[in-house]
């Protein structure tokens, strides 16, 4: 059962076909598979990393170990 490829009209009487790009032996290719696998790999983590730069810092607080236990400064009632 062969159908006729389906046709987007662009203007009066000019027409694209529409889904088809590449012909079939070409898609069944294994080095257009791996394109495709490189590519649909590359689009999640250029996605992921786009969104993570839209979200804002997560600052986890954390004590720190060169606080002094008494101040050095010329106010010796300052704060540490």
């Amino acid at each position: 059962m062969i159908t006729a490829p389906v046709q987007l009209p662009l203007a009066q009487g000019v027409t694209a076909p529409l889904g088809v790009l590449l012909p079939q032996s070409i898609l069944e290719t294994n080095t257009f598979n791996v394109l495709m696998t490189f590519v649909a790999i590359n689009t999640l983590l250029y996605v992921a990393l786009s969104i993570l730069k839209v979200l804002p810092r997560v600052r986890i607080p954390f004590r720190r170990r060169y606080r002094r236990s008494e101040t050095r400064s010329i106010y010796p009632d300052g704060p540490l």
